[in-house]
């Protein structure tokens, strides 16, 4: 599914089919893609809080929305608690994750969106109707994706695709 041309960053994100259910990495698209690291072992990373609000206006509308990482630290299951995001991390493979929990909830993946990064998310991305890049990804998670985000990772990516869709279902339910 990967597109040779993908949306420029340019112009507003519009999705071309309707869009079922959000699927969104956590490092490189919730933060900047780095963490810190204290003198003790323990991590921590930035997250935009204006995509915590665009999240929560998503939610509203019912949307499923998931976050898939191979990242086993605790910060991203606590991030999505603050959230009320579902979670699935710490895991090898994301694709089978992926296509259970979209078989479980039986949405279409060509309806889903998946917001990645990095190589480790390329299954995912051409799983998905709907692959996204942030601004900075890495070249072949931008090649996979059919939408590069005008926004990077943790500087406003979530918010970017949140509003876009949130803005398509809602033309889609007249509003």
């Amino acid at each position: 599914m990967a597109s040779t041309n993908p949306q420029s960053a340019e112009k507003p994100l519009r999705f071309d089919a309707p869009v079922a259910a959000l699927v969104l990495d956590f490092d490189g698209v919730f933060t900047d893609n780095k963490v810190i690291v204290t003198d003790e072992g323990r991590e921590a990373v930035v997250c935009d809080r204006s995509d915590g609000y665009a999240i929560e206006q998503l939610k509203k509308t019912g949307l499923p929305i998931l976050v898939l990482s191979t990242e086993k630290v605790p910060i991203v299951r606590h991030r999505c608690q603050k959230l009320g995001l579902e979670c699935i991390h710490g895991i090898p493979d994301k694709v089978p994750a992926l296509r259970e929990w979209l078989a479980t909830r039986q949405i279409d993946a060509a309806h889903t969106v998946y917001v990645g990064n990095d190589v480790n998310d390329l299954g995912c991305l051409q799983m998905v109707g709907h692959p996204v890049s942030p601004a900075d990804g890495y070249p072949e998670a931008k090649a996979a994706a059919h939408y590069v985000l005008a926004a990077r990772g943790g500087n406003g990516a979530v918010r970017e695709v949140a509003m876009a869709i949130l803005h398509q279902l809602r033309q889609a339910a007249g509003k």
